[in-house]
Formats: C-alpha cells, structure tokens, sequence
C-alpha cells in the first residue's frame, strides 16, 4: 500500500501554470528607447487652437507608434514610464511642462489616455502580425485610429470639461479640431511601423510567439 502511494505521488502531474514569457534585457532597453523617443516629440512645438489650451503635437504619433512596433505590454510600459517621469518632474511634456499640476490643466485627460493608447494599438498591432492581415499598413492604421478614437477621443475631451469647466458637449466639440491632425499621424505611424518590422522582423512577432508557445505548453 505505501509502494502504490509513492508511486502514485511520484508520477502525479504537477498543477499547470500559464506563466508569460519573462522580460528580456532587449525588451527593457526598447522599453527605455521608445520612451524616450515619446519624451523627444514632446519638444517639437505644438500648435494651440481654440481656447482650451490643449495645443496639437506629434506625441499622439509617437505613441501609436511605440504600441504597432512593441505590443500592448511593452508600449504601455514605455508610456506608462514617460508619463510617470513627467509627473516626477521632469519637464518633458509638451510646452515644458512637468509635475502632477498637469493633471488638474485641460491636456489632463489626453495625457491619462497616453500608456493605454499605446496598449490598445499595441494589442491590435500583435494580433495583425500574428494573423497575417495583409495589407499591413491599412491594417496598422485602422488600429491606430480606432485606439486614438476609443481612448484618446473619450478621455480627452473628459479632462477638458473637469479642468476647463465647459459643458460635455462643449468638449467633444473642442475636441473634433484635433481629429485631421490624428488621421494624417496615424497614417504617418502605420506607414513608419511596417518600415520598422521589415528592417527587425522579430521585434514583435517573435515575442508574440514566445507568448502562444508558453500558453501551449501551459495548457499541455
């Protein structure tokens, strides 16, 4: 009876777990380049219109294009740490500007919205690689632009009616002014990441593969 118990524990299989591939060295220091790239358009000058004090910049660009290259896990990380750093006090939002009293400006919002943007694009990103989906740059575009219309067009136009005191209705129409300006950034980020995983193939497929094969082996 104790030999059939042991043999019983000794051929038992263990509990499965599903563990995601880890962080990589190569993984942290993209991390750390897209965020900095992010931090880098903020000092290209914006252009202010209307009078809510939410100028247009490039940074929109930049983060769509950090989520289509790295994936939603590593672009939101690269966001997240830009915003993060900002708010620490490092001047590099837009117009210079730094601190937590941002959160309580117009831009508050938008800037809410940066890291899960990027993750959104990011997630829609590992999915048309993972498929296939040709043409890629179409496909890439239209995840940019339903991430920057979900999020981006939802929470902004919520930070402007909290912080600039109009009217929900007057927000979302304030808002309309930067929708031209986010579809030619769109197109313009699409086009940049379909160059970028031509010249690195690897840099998202071959994670998003990790990632099937370790939940494959998880559910074997």
């Amino acid at each position: 009876m104790t030999q059939l118990n042991e043999e019983s524990m000794s051929t038992a299989t263990p509990p499965a777990t599903t563990n995601r591939p880890g962080w990589t060295p190569r993984d942290l220091a993209l991390v750390a380049v897209f965020a900095a790239l992010v931090a880098a358009s903020a000092f290209v000058p914006g252009i202010s219109i209307g009078g809510v004090g939410v100028p247009i910049t490039i940074q929109t660009l930049a983060i769509v294009l950090t989520g289509l290259v790295l994936g939603g896990r590593r672009a939101f990380a690269a966001v997240l740490l830009y915003v993060v750093l900002g708010l620490a006090g490092l001047p590099i939002f837009s117009q210079g500007r730094a601190g937590l009293g941002v959160l309580a400006g117009p831009s508050a919002g938008y800037i809410v919205a940066f890291p899960l943007v990027a993750a959104l694009a990011g997630f829609f990103a590992s999915k048309i690689l993972q498929r296939g989906l040709k043409p890629r740059a179409l496909w890439f575009f239209v995840a940019a632009l339903g991430s920057s219309v979900l999020l981006t067009h939802t929470l902004g136009p919520l930070g402007i009616m909290l912080n600039a005191k109009t009217s929900l209705g007057q927000a979302f129409v304030a808002d309309l002014a930067f929708y031209p300006g986010d579809v030619l950034k769109n197109i313009v980020a699409a086009i940049l990441a379909v160059t970028l995983h031509r010249a690195f193939p690897d840099i998202l497929l071959r994670r998003a593969q990790r990632t099937i094969a370790t939940d494959a082996g998880a559910d074997a």
